[in-house]
């Protein structure tokens, strides 16, 4: 599933996205650097009343009614996440589609779905290619790469399970993209990355960076204080907490994404979409941000609990910033909240100097503000922990990007850019004078030194 779209600006909304967890953090995997299985801890009294983790009936009907009412747009984007929400049985999302065949009053429905892909099988794929299900599908990269964090509850590697997964998908016809996290390991090996997902058939590519700190202090619930093994989004005056072992480095960060630019920018414009890609030319032509991390402001991209619950952003599930419960208040009233509209607008408001004087600061706007707990070099709080490998990212681009943009502005396709970087690519090489060991630019086979090194 692609990473939160960017639907509207803070205010009335007349569109809003809501990441859904049906089951809540459940999940079959216990991958090492999942910043959501332990919210499981968050409902620990709950789970004593009811222990099933499945989103009850009476909840899901009341926000699927709500969702679709409460947009007045004429498409409507369902998102089901987890934990794994493959785990519920293809059974709950025929009721799911049921649902929003009832409620639907006239408006397109579509649904996307993220999974790990180890639990599917044909029946899942006949059920996600008949309701037209979009796939996101979680594989950071070769089996060496996947496999160094993505591991089951027994620890085992999940690969080979994901890659039949990726068959059962591909057999049944269902349109699929992969989500891949960045992490401290397999950003070491970007190419390898990419060209494997190049050639397992991935059209549409999504880089997640992978930043993740360590807790300073438990956090208070309603079960009393609990320690987290992460982290809670960081504050003005919280202490700085270095990031886990597993977190990409920032400079890693930027490295990673430009060498893949490098090989997608002169063979696969047009063919294979990276979304960081195309939200970066979209801000250059002047569309504007299409991802919530980039935009401005957020506020219009929320997280849905299990119970119903529902949180400022999916990276904030914590209890300061629930929301509600849409079995309390409506959905509309917590999406349009005061507190919402100031969670939205802080990501601007909070924005270092540093950050607003920066000449990428309109592809950036300062990134995701979980990321934000570094000072900035005239000691103002806030700086994103990414900036270093934004910026180098960004500046890399910049040419590539503005060449782009000129295509676009005088009806050309942006793909033209690969045949000009070969013209010109080979032109340079022409020019350059070979090594007395290289081959001879005649074309004779021979060594330069032997054959026309002393013909001049």
């Amino acid at each position: 599933m692609p990473s939160t779209p960017l639907l509207t600006g803070v205010g009335h909304r007349p569109a809003f996205h809501v990441m859904t967890k049906p089951i809540g953090p459940i999940c079959n995997l216990d991958c090492r650097y999942c910043f959501y299985l332990e919210k499981e801890d968050l409902y620990q009294s709950e789970r004593k009343q009811r222990p099933s983790w499945a989103m009850p009936e009476e909840v899901l009907e009341s926000y699927i009614q709500q969702y679709i009412a409460s947009q007045s747009v004429p498409e409507i984007n369902f998102a089901w996440q987890g934990g794994e929400p493959t785990l519920l049985g293809v059974r709950f999302f025929e009721r799911v589609v049921e649902l929003q065949k009832k409620y639907a009053d006239g408006k397109t429905i579509h649904n996307a779905f993220q999974t790990n892909g180890t639990l599917l099988n044909d029946a899942w794929g006949e059920f996600l290619a008949k309701n037209n299900f979009l796939i996101g599908l979680s594989v950071d990269g070769p089996a060496h790469l996947h496999d160094a964090y993505r591991v089951d509850k027994q620890g085992r590697p999940t690969f080979d399970r994901v890659m039949a997964g990726m068959a059962v998908l591909k057999k049944h016809g269902v349109e699929f993209n992969t989500l891949t996290v960045v992490n401290r390991k397999n950003s070491q090996e970007p190419l390898a990355v990419y060209k494997f997902l190049r050639e397992v058939g991935s059209g549409f590519i999504q880089f997640i960076p992978l930043v993740e700190r360590n807790p300073v202090a438990p956090i208070e619930t309603e079960n009393g204080l609990i320690q987290l093994s992460l982290a809670t989004p960081a504050q003005p005056g919280q202490p700085r907490s270095p990031v886990t072992d597993w977190s990409v480095r920032s400079e890693d960060y930027g490295t990673f994404l430009s060498v893949i630019f490098d090989e997608w920018v002169r063979r696969d414009i047009g063919k294979t979409f990276v979304q960081m890609f195309d939200v970066a030319l979209g801000n250059w032509a002047g569309a504007g941000p299409s991802l919530c991390v980039f935009a401005e402001t957020c506020g219009a991209a929320l997280a849905l609990e299990h119970n119903g619950d529902l949180y400022a952003c999916d990276h904030y599930v914590y209890p300061d910033y629930k929301l509600g419960n849409l079995m309390e208040t409506p959905l509309a009233d917590l999406v349009n909240s005061e507190t919402m509209v100031k969670f939205g607008n802080d990501k601007r408001d909070l924005l270092p100097k540093y950050c607003r004087e920066c000449d990428v600061r309109f592809a950036c706007h300062g990134e995701c503000p979980k990321h934000r707990f570094l000072k900035a070099p005239d000691g103002e709080w806030g700086l994103n922990y990414l900036c270093a490998g934004y910026l180098k990212f960004f500046h890399h681009v910049d040419p590539y990007m503005k060449t782009m943009t000129a295509l676009l502005r005088s009806g050309r396709a942006p793909a033209e850019l690969m045949g000009m970087l070969l013209q010109r690519e080979t032109a340079a090489a022409a020019k350059k004078t070979p090594g007395r060991n290289d081959a001879c630019p005649c074309g004779s086979g021979k060594k330069y030194k032997v054959c026309c090194l002393h013909k001049k």
